[in-house]
């Protein structure tokens, strides 16, 4: 927990509490992750009613792990640790733990270290700087160039994807997306004022995606790079990328580097992801807004109410990139953040293919882009929107997806993502609008729980929205979703299927201004009033088809200290769960069960990776799985039969942190510099 002074207790980490940012995350990671978004109105201004406001009749309610072994961004032998359980988080007697969920919960705690439950191992399979390429150089942090990061492991590690690797038995491919970089704590001598520009571009090619094959260790859940396959690949933020699907081609979308606007060079900010039936692997490009600079040389009023709602800054950009190229510069380059913001498509097994952007998938700050098979074989995919007040979409291909390896049938699957319908969410609860006071009390029907509907915003290049051209919905979807009328959420962030039910589970993050002066209030889907815990929603199409425009849902999880009358966990027992704050990534394994990484817990513990029953008599059993260290945030998470992967993203990232004054030593030690890597862990073998 906090103390007065603001110390996590235990810690040894001054960790100060800050007003203006309002969060346990610190203001450092504010300011690189995503522009100090939270230090400032969030964008969604518009007067949509909100779901509170309408109350519908009620609706009838009915309701791929083995020894959960984990892949993830682990410490190496000095940042390793095991844990006991928690306290009062023991087994009751009589209880057997669900398939796949045999293991004791670790207790909450703030180590430097990656903290797994006793009888279990763990290895770093990767660190950013490790080489990717051939001819890659060691990490030398105090000698980096763009040269040697092109070639080696980027920073940053969030979605990630494991895929088989044909005719190779002990071999897989890892797909692993770099969100975005923290100068100050990866170059000795930054100056935030006056980068270098060696520094910038080192920084470019630490963005983006690298695909890298890895060798498994039979004998255990060891996972080894394999250096220099010709598999491998880094893709940088200036890597090209074509802009495909209706948008394409738009004026909108042209720049002087690109008069075509079908050619984007790079991609920025990347987090949630998703793997298609078709093998290739999908990655949301989220805070894009805040590489860019100089919104207020814009004077059209159109234009610079477009730049508002995706919050790009009126003045200089953190990272100062506009000094070294102009597309970063919105006063001589006004369309280049309409290039970013999408869903990139890449093909692993390709390394000489093109990236694509998929401009049929809107733009926003997409967090997920889980796919799912409607009943006749097209495409459903599910996106959030990761800003306080924005949307849950959903798009369906016009096309059924054709199975098989055939060149035929993958050149059609490739184009399945570029014409479809895109869709924004409305929320409607069932209960009274007095039973949703803001607190979290659950209303007299014993759930928060309701209706919905799926808002078609465009298909292909048919606009539904009034006023606004197809074009105008892909480009500036945040608009398109405020005229449909679509319900604020509470940051809704990953977007995963079951693999078995196909229910949806959607986690909402947190949002601080919920029910603030001016900002909308509480409602059945997002509860709580300053909610800085977030939740997690279930939501069930029309007759389990992927491709209805109306479900039913339900809160699964309020999250939060369980000792807090507001938390809900399913109606489990609450004495008898992990405390769990700020749910991001979600991944189910081969049993069904959902595993949750959390991002800025807001309880004084660090993140980590937690697993929890859907069904039966455990629904809502919420277990601690592993934490991660000082300053970092859980992301991935992979579950496999014979591992669990995480990916330990901004260890160190404290406030008051820099190269020479380091917030984490994980993995390497003492005399290092934090390093956000890939972690594997497994159950260790019975003797």
């Amino acid at each position: 927990m906090l103390d007065q002074s603001g110390d996590r207790t235990g810690s040894g980490i001054e960790l100060p509490v800050l007003p203006s940012h309002n969060t346990a995350r610190s203001a450092l990671t504010c300011r690189y992750r995503c522009g100090d978004a939270c230090a400032h109105d969030a964008p969604n201004r518009s007067l949509n009613p909100y779901f509170g406001d309408v109350v519908k009749r009620a609706l009838s309610r009915r309701g791929v792990l083995k020894g959960a072994a984990v892949i993830a961004l682990a410490s190496g032998a000095a940042g390793a640790a095991t844990a006991p359980a928690a306290a009062g988080q023991g087994r009751p007697s009589g209880w057997r733990s669900p398939r796949g969920l045999d293991f004791a919960p670790v207790a909450p705690n703030t180590a430097d270290a990656v903290v797994v439950p006793e009888g279990y191992g763990q290895q770093v399979v990767i660190r950013w700087g490790d080489p990717v390429l051939t001819a890659a150089p060691r990490f030398d942090a105090r000698k980096q160039s763009a040269r040697a990061q092109a070639r080696q492991f980027g920073y940053n590690a969030d979605y990630m994807a494991l895929l088989d690797v044909p005719h190779r038995r002990d071999q897989q491919l890892l797909v692993v997306n770099h969100e975005y970089t923290n100068e100050e704590i990866m170059f000795y001598g930054y100056d935030p004022a006056a980068p270098t520009r060696e520094q910038v571009e080192t920084a470019w090619a630490a963005h983006g995606l690298t695909v890298l094959v890895v060798r498994e260790d039979g004998r255990s859940g060891r996972l080894w790079p394999v250096v220099g396959d010709v598999l491998n690949r880094r893709i940088t933020a200036t890597t090209p990328f074509a802009l495909t699907g209706p948008a394409a081609g738009s004026a909108l979308l042209q720049t002087n580097a690109d008069p075509t606007g079908r050619m984007v060079l790079g991609t920025l900010n990347n987090c949630g992801g998703g793997i298609t039936p078709w093998g290739t692997v999908l990655s949301g490009e989220e805070n894009f807004n805040q590489y860019f600079a100089n919104a207020a040389a814009v004077t059209d009023p159109v234009a610079k109410a477009r730049l508002a709602r995706y919050g790009l800054p009126t003045g200089a950009s953190g990272r100062k990139w506009e000094r070294f190229d102009d597309r970063f510069d919105i006063a001589k380059e006004p369309n280049e953040p309409n290039r970013h913001g999408w869903i990139v498509e890449i093909d692993p097994y390709d390394p000489h293919s093109t990236p694509r952007k998929r401009t049929a998938l809107g733009r926003f700050k997409h967090e997920a882009a889980e796919p799912r098979l409607t009943r006749d074989g097209r495409v459903a995919l599910y996106m959030g929107d990761d800003e306080r007040f924005d949307y849950l979409y959903k798009y369906v291909s016009k096309h059924a997806y054709k199975k098989g390896h055939s060149r035929a049938a993958r050149e059609h699957n490739l184009r399945l993502l570029d014409e479809g319908t895109l869709y924004v969410a409305k929320f409607t609860g069932d209960s009274p609008s007095t039973e949703i006071d803001g607190t979290g009390n659950i209303p007299s029907d014993g759930e928060f729980d309701g209706s919905g509907e799926w808002i078609p915003l465009a298909t292909g290049n048919v606009s539904h929205v009034p006023g606004m051209s197809a074009e105008e919905v892909y480009i500036f979807t945040r608009l398109a979703a405020d005229k449909a009328g679509a319900t604020k959420m509470d940051r809704p962030e990953d977007v995963e299927p079951h693999p078995y039910t196909g229910r949806v589970y959607v986690t909402l993050t947190n949002n601080k201004d919920r029910g603030a002066t001016g900002k909308a209030g509480p409602d059945e889907a997002n509860p709580r009033t300053g909610n800085k815990h977030g939740h997690v929603l279930e939501l069930e199409e029309r007759h389990r088809n992927a491709a209805a425009e109306s479900f039913r849902w339900r809160l699964m999880l309020v999250c939060g200290d369980p000792e807090d009358p507001s938390t809900y966990f399913a109606g489990f027992d609450k004495s008898q769960v992990s405390p769990i704050s700020c749910p991001d990534n979600v991944a189910f394994d081969e049993y069904g069960n959902l595993w949750i990484a959390t991002d800025g817990a807001a309880l004084g513990f660090n993140d980590g990776l937690f697993a929890v029953p859907v069904k039966g008599s455990q629904r809502g059993h919420v277990k601690q799985f592993l934490t991660v260290p000082t300053g970092a945030e859980c992301c991935g998470p992979i579950i496999t039969r014979d591992r669990v992967l995480v990916a330990p993203q901004h260890p160190g990232e404290t406030d008051g942190s820099t190269a020479e004054n380091p917030g984490s030593l994980w993995p390497d030690g003492p005399g290092s510099i934090p390093r956000p890597s890939v972690v594997t862990v497994w159950k260790e073998k019975r003797r």
